[in-house]
């Protein structure tokens, strides 16, 4: 596809008003927004403001005068839509490990007796290693199986099923309404992250039947390093879940400083210390970068990216690489993997060039599509620039082969 042809269909592009809301440094071509989002434009106005006149002049009244105690809940009800899920359903807090140990410890309490959690091998290490310490904690097993074998491992002695929706390797996501089916049937609970697939698909959660979920604020969402993570407990189960973590925000009267823990009603009781105001102010700057904004227009734009993607590339490098994501783009979320033998070296060579991508061990090149910034003429550049390298052989050069120790 030619450079023209693309311009074509940015200029009817229906997402295009969007990419005025980020920041996006001149002559650099970012994919790597499945590790971190651009900065939204409006982010460093709202921090001065939070920090320099709400902070700075109104000190601790502004816990009441700006609102801030409710933010984990206010902030947390603007990606309601962006995930197919209740306001009440929904809150921003601590990290995703955080978070995810949260929901798994109180999913496994509530399914006394049962002695086992289901996982997939190579989910995204930290899943599993929070996974791994719980089942040791409670006295109970960690079975993780290959992706195909999952739903038949769910039987009577399942007391919940953690998964990555979308793998962070391949891009390929799991059906998650049959995966909800299979564990209710067995009376299991799933607990789903979401860090590769919130606001870079379609999602609903409630069509779907999903009861726990978490998710990252720094990917897609465009939180900015570190953004605070969101949980979602569908409501039928709010009542039932006890948080493992008790802290003085999830009381039911905070402010009353008694020695007994009582929980909060609903969602809240999933609070535990102190909201972390700086960080929930970019979260909301990045969750606004969505207004507007149909998700079924950014699922469609992501599937047209990652596909010319595959195309441009495969056209351009022929077998010198070798595509490791699903090539069906409806099974896919918005990254695009592709294996090569010295795939770190290429990706620093594509870094000195200005097309940002990353890499993941053993052999893969990771690219990402936020359908919010990214461009189809963007897409083709990339794919011309990396034939390029591999057509000259320009990563093999000892700069480009020195691992740094975060990439």
């Amino acid at each position: 596809m030619t450079l023209e042809d693309t311009a074509h269909l940015d200029a009817s592009d229906p997402l295009a008003f969007a990419r005025e809301r980020f920041r996006l440094p001149e002559g650099v071509i970012y994919l790597d927004g499945n590790s971190l989002g651009a900065l939204p434009a409006a982010a460093p106005t709202a921090l001065a403001e939070t920090a320099g006149r709400q902070w700075g002049d109104d000190l601790i009244a502004s816990w009441n005068k700006h609102g801030w105690i409710d933010w984990p809940t206010r902030i947390a009800a603007k990606l309601a839509p962006i995930v197919g899920a209740k306001p009440s359903e929904l809150l921003i807090a601590d990290s995703t490990s955080v978070c995810l140990f949260k929901l798994l410890a109180a999913a496994a309490q509530s399914r006394p007796g049962r002695k086992t959690v289901v996982s997939q091998k190579r989910n995204f290490p930290t899943d599993l290693y929070v996974a791994q310490g719980l089942a040791e904690m409670l006295g109970i097993e960690l079975k993780a199986v290959e992706p195909d074998e999952l739903i038949g491992a769910v039987d009577a002695d399942t007391a919940l099923v953690t998964l990555t929706h979308v793998d962070y390797r391949s891009a390929a996501f799991y059906d998650m309404r049959a995966v909800n089916e299979a564990a209710r049937a067995a009376g299991a609970l799933v607990v789903w992250d979401l860090s590769h697939s919130a606001g870079a698909i379609e999602l609903d959660l409630r069509a779907a039947g999903a009861e726990l979920a978490v998710g990252c604020g720094y990917k897609y969402l465009n939180g900015g390093p570190g953004a605070l993570a969101f949980l979602y407990v569908a409501e039928p189960l709010q009542d039932e879940l006890q948080s493992p973590l008790q802290g003085w925000m999830g009381h039911a009267e905070p402010f009353a400083f008694i020695d007994d823990y009582r929980p909060a009603d609903g969602i809240l009781k999933f609070l535990t210390g102190t909201p972390s105001i700086l960080a929930l102010a970019a979260l909301e700057a990045g969750l606004d970068t969505f207004d507007g904004i149909a998700m079924r227009d950014l699922a469609a734009k992501s599937r047209s990216l990652s596909q010319l993607f595959v195309e441009e590339v495969e056209t351009r490098c022929g077998s010198e690489v070798r595509l490791a994501s699903p090539r069906d783009p409806m099974q896919r979320g918005s990254h695009i993997v592709f294996a090569h033998p010295e795939g770190y070296a290429v990706i620093q060579a594509l870094v000195a060039r200005g097309v940002i991508g990353d890499f993941r061990a053993p052999d893969l090149m990771r690219f990402g599509f936020a359908p919010l910034y990214n461009t189809h003429t963007e897409i083709v550049r990339a794919a011309e620039i990396l034939a390029g390298i591999l057509a000259a052989g320009e990563w093999d050069q000892p700069r480009f082969k020195q691992r740094a120790r975060v990439t």
